[in-house]
């Protein structure tokens, strides 16, 4: 390098002077030269660092790969941003050399359904931080649990596993970490999944699945399934239709009538659902189908399941609507026909516990539409007794959701509901619509009783 201090102009034109002599003067002389010269001399220059950089670059990535499990990298989405994400698995592409391999990486900013298998070509190499070694890092998170039993640990893995402590969270993690199955064809919707489903073993080197969407078997090859369908003379799940309102149906499925499909429409729904227990055991449930019906069949957009006995009140295990009909109030449609029964039933419910974020939000959502309104209609002072009585939601979750709500006071040893009208319409404006309404005069259903 030379030194500002160690160099002299005599004028312009001259060639300057410096402590290294032979060297400055070389590059002195190569600078008074046409401009076009100076340009061709300076990119010259320009071009080799870069080409040393470049391969400099080059050797590093290579000495990287293959990625190993653990390893933190940006990488590119669908909207064309990269995003950080940790590799979770990695496998060989079949015929590739020995470090062409794509990987499995969840992206940190968002839930786990968005896990995915990316190529190499989608990740930026330049971004790679070193590997954490997986066994110190979970000392780490465990003694920071220990220290923060109430902070959260990560919103988009602990979303519904509310019961699992530290290390039962990671052992759910290691088994259910990579997505199986990524596809499935269910009716006319090819649908994305979420989440793992433990499919049995003949199914593992299966990637996309073929479900029959009335009797809910799942086949390898779109061939089978059109075989199948021509043998299959379902046209509705197996079971007794209870409701029909308009194209609206739902079927009772009793799952130890009808154990396969039950079965089946477990294995669908854990698809689509990270928090729920895969019951082997259908015996003990029932099953609510919701279809929406036309002149080739009822075809299925959601359903609720729920405990035949239930010493906790649970009048709801499990509730998935499938991905092509949500946002469509289909959820609380469902939410609604599961206290409906409860009514028929003469019985106050709620759900199973614990519920996701999402889950809660929903209820939460039922609970202050349904109670707020009997409050703006109700003349008179009213208790929580019977407001559970009048709605069948359990006096807990009333109790819960009006304080919340801040609509609830403790006056003289007991609870008194204040009752604003132009609060309780505010929060029923926050709370948005009640979507589908469930008309009971066609719920044609009598309550389950066990045959000897």
């Amino acid at each position: 390098m030379v030194s500002i201090d160690t160099l002299t102009t005599t004028e312009k034109g001259a060639t300057p002077t410096t402590a290294n002599g032979q060297a400055a003067a070389a590059a002195a002389a190569a600078a008074v030269v046409t401009d076009g010269a100076i340009v061709q001399y300076t990119a010259a220059v320009e071009s080799n660092g870069i080409q040393m950089d470049t391969d400099a670059s080059r050797k590093r990535r290579m000495t990287m790969l293959p990625l190993e499990v653990g390893t933190r990298v940006l990488c590119r989405w669908r909207d064309g941003k990269y995003h950080p994400v940790k590799v979770i698995e990695r496998r060989k592409l079949p015929g590739g050399g020995g470090n062409d391999y794509e990987y499995y990486v969840h992206y940190n900013e968002f839930n786990r359904r968005l896990d995915e298998w990316v190529k190499l070509e989608q990740l930026d190499l330049d971004s790679v931080e070193t590997v954490v070694d997986e066994k110190v890092e979970d000392k780490v998170t465990s003694l920071k649990m220990t220290r923060h039993q109430k902070r959260k640990i990560d919103e988009t893995h602990v979303e519904g596993h509310e019961e699992l402590d530290a290390a039962s969270l990671r052992e759910h993690e290691e088994f259910t970490k990579v997505k199986n199955i990524a596809t499935i064809e269910l009716g006319r919707y090819e649908i994305e999944t979420w989440y793992f489903s433990p499919f049995p073993p003949e199914y593992n080197d299966c990637t996309k699945l073929f479900f029959c969407e009335f009797c809910l078997n799942f086949m390898k090859r779109k061939e089978q399934l059109q075989r199948h369908m021509k043998k299959c003379d379902l046209k509705h799940p197996p079971g007794d239709e209870i409701y029909r309102s308009g194209t609206l149906s739902m079927f009772e499925v009793d799952g130890k009538k009808n154990k396969v499909y039950g079965q089946n429409l477990c294995y669908l729904a854990k698809l689509f659902l990270d928090h729920k227990t895969l019951y082997y055991d259908v015996d003990l449930f029932l099953f609510y189908v919701l279809c929406e019906c036309d002149d080739r069949g009822c075809h299925m957009v959601g359903y609720f399941s729920k405990e035949k006995h239930s010493e906790e009140s649970y009048n709801l295990a499990c509730i998935l609507t499938l991905p092509p009909y949500q946002r469509k109030g289909y959820g609380k449609f469902l939410i609604a026909f599961s206290y409906e029964l409860s009514k028929k039933e003469g019985k106050v419910g709620t759900p199973e516990r614990p519920l996701s974020d999402l889950g809660l939000l929903s209820y939460r959502g039922y609970w202050t539409r349904v109670l707020l309104d009997i409050l703006k209609k109700h003349k008179g002072n009213i208790s929580i007794k019977e407001l559970s009585d009048m709605t069948a939601i359990k006096a807990e979750d009333i109790l819960t959701t009006l304080q919340s709500l801040e609509l609830i006071q403790y006056r003289k040893g007991q609870h008194v509901i204040c009752a604003d009208p132009k609060v309780l319409d505010r929060h029923l404006k926050a709370a948005g619509r009640g979507g589908l309404d469930v008309d009971v005069c066609k719920l044609i259903w009598t309550p389950y009783k066990e045959q000897n």
